[in-house]
């Protein structure tokens, strides 16, 4: 059997060293369009930044090395023209020497990925704006780091690599502006969860602008003038275009292969694409999505690795089918970590799929051990039956194991209620005897079981006053800091001594800081026979950086920026 690999890194590579533990015998053949064949995709930009030291750490398996242990024969520089399912070859370029070629098969695999969007927006060909996809792009930015020394950037896009962007061009003391179409930056969170991710950026200096666009970049003498749709003017050293990827589907365009509803190459659930001998694999398919059923586009390493291991499985007659991605993810935005899987809110209404949420707030281990820090958690749940679907966890430690457990309980088709029953590991410098993830589950049980009638802080400003009772159940101390606009403050401790001064005749709303307090104090109360309380979900600390002004405009004056005292590089372990 002969098999043609097209494109390497995740999805390729991972497919022809499966082919090759399962079939000794089999011709396979990698071609590769650039000069490296299975590269540390998400660690490019921490080159960028210097975190990761060396350019050899990046290459993960070179073309010598493949040969060596698998007998795979790698052909860097080598890019697939076309294909010809009929006489089942490939034109073939060879861009070293110059010369075209074919090759015969009789199963082809695609692994093309996905390439970076590049709006035709006017002045985005200039030498100072950069797109990242390879290794070639990540020496590009550096270079020019290393060479200009600039003092700023603009970041387009607020995705996951222009996140990643921002934070190591910060590293090396570059004054930092992000443009950013949406209302909010990572568009895999929800609204209040973002604005967690806004508030740190602003303690971290760097200028955002959310529901803006760029319009023109003008090239002057000494810098660049970014125009944006707003009128505004911007002006910088350089420009980093992070909006996202598009799969990349030429080839089977020109194959004739089906394209499916969301511009992804087609495959059913083995892998395999119309041509019942061509499987594709990776960035450039369309998936199912595991939560809502429909066809999506996951550009993420860990699904492309499971595609290929798949494909080759299907191909050595092993039968196997993926299941659907749930988009696991999670990113470092300086010192905070950023994870979600499943579907967020917006999705889950675009597909008309009833939800519940919850949001609550721990701490990442126990309180009384050093440095515990908040950890927040937001469970998106059916009504109905309390299926996960969807999580989204933002804090600075713990992030990652929270979040995999959700993923792995979603996938082992749990609900609500068997959050609040997983038994995990406890020690004080780890976590808290409830585990954030069983605090999760306990809120929202209460929730779906009545025990906690409870209000979204979504809701709060379109209640008639006139018509409500606000009860802010923290501390007197805490209550002066700042609180909900016309609540009035009852400890929940002096809650019942003071039970009287609560209306009748009007909805009473509870909050505290995080919704634990709240929590007793709606139990207080409604064994007292107050009626109609809400529980304000996720307390003040979900309420209040939500209605905060969201973007951060106007914070860099191009001529006053000094690298020497303004902007410092960042420690990753710096607060």
């Amino acid at each position: 059997m002969k098999v043609v690999v097209v494109g390497g890194v995740a999805g390729g590579a991972s497919t022809a060293a499966r082919l090759r533990r399962l079939d000794e015998n089999a011709e396979i053949i990698i071609f590769e369009r650039g000069e490296y064949i299975s590269f540390a995709n998400c660690g490019l930009p921490y080159y960028i930044g210097e975190v990761i030291k060396k350019q050899d750490n990046l290459v993960v398996q070179s073309p010598e090395d493949m040969k060596k242990r698998f007998n795979i024969d790698v052909r860097v520089l080598n890019e697939v023209k076309n294909i010809d399912t009929e006489k089942k070859q490939v034109d073939i370029y060879d861009i070293k020497n110059n010369k075209y070629y074919k090759e015969g098969y009789d199963k082809l695999i695609l692994s093309p990925g996905a390439f970076p969007i590049k709006p035709p927006v006017k002045g985005f060909d200039a030498p100072n704006i950069f797109t990242l996809r390879d290794i070639p792009d990540t020496l590009a930015i550096k270079n020019f780091v290393d060479e200009h020394n600039p003092k700023s950037a603009v970041v387009v896009g607020a995705g996951f690599i222009g996140m990643e962007l921002v934070e190591n061009l910060h590293r090396r003391g570059i004054a930092i502006t992000i443009v950013e179409l949406a209302e909010q930056v990572l568009a895999p969170l929800d609204s209040e969860m973002a604005s967690l991710i806004h508030q740190h950026l602003k303690e971290k200096r760097v200028e955002f602008y959310l529901n803006d666009e760029v319009k023109e970049v003008e090239q002057r003498e000494q810098f660049s003038m970014v125009k944006l749709g707003s009128g505004r003017e911007l002006k910088t050293d350089m420009v980093l275009i992070g909006i996202g990827v598009r799969p990349e589907v030429t080839l089977a365009k020109g194959a004739g292969l089906e394209i499916g509803e969301r511009g992804g190459i087609k495959v059913d659930r083995t892998l395999k694409t119309s041509h019942p001998d061509i499987y594709a694999v990776g960035d450039a398919i369309e998936v199912v999505d595991y939560i809502n059923g429909n066809s999506t586009l996951v550009p993420i390493a860990g699904p492309a690795n499971k595609q290929g291991r798949i494909a080759a499985n299907n191909i050595c007659g092993i039968a196997e089918e993926y299941e659907g991605t749930q988009g696991t993810s999670i990113l470092k935005v300086f010192n905070m970590a950023v994870a979600a899987t499943g579907n967020n809110e917006k999705l889950l209404k675009r597909f008309n799929i009833p939800y519940e949420k919850s949001f609550t707030h721990s701490s990442s281990h126990a309180g009384y051990y050093p440095e515990a820090l908040p950890l927040s958690v937001k469970l998106i749940f059916s009504p109905d039956n309390g299926k996960i679907l969807g999580a989204q966890v933002v804090g600075y430690d713990g992030v990652d194991k929270r979040i995999d457990v959700i993923a792995t309980a979603m996938r082992a088709g749990m609900t609500v209620y068997d959050l609040e029953k997983l038994e995990l590991a406890y020690a004080p410098p780890y976590s808290s005897a409830k585990d954030p993830v069983n605090m999760a589950g306990y809120v929202a049980s209460n929730i779906l079981k009545g025990d906690n009638v409870i209000i979204h802080w979504h809701d709060i400003n379109k209640l008639d006053r006139e018509k409500i009772f606000l009860i802010d159940v923290r501390t007197p101390e805490e209550y002066s800091l700042g609180s909900i606009e016309g609540a009035i403050n009852i400890p929940v401790d002096d809650l019942r001594n003071r039970i009287n001064e609560i209306p009748k005749d009007k909805n009473v709303i509870i909050f505290c800081k995080q919704g634990l307090r709240g929590y007793i104090a709606y139990k207080i109360l409604k064994q007292k026979g107050v009626k109609n309380i809400k529980n304000l979900s996720g307390g003040y600390l979900t309420y209040f950086p939500t209605i905060q002004k969201q973007s951060n405009i106007g914070i860099h004056n191009y001529e006053k920026i000094d690298k020497k005292d303004f902007i410092k590089p960042n420690e990753p372990s710096a607060s």
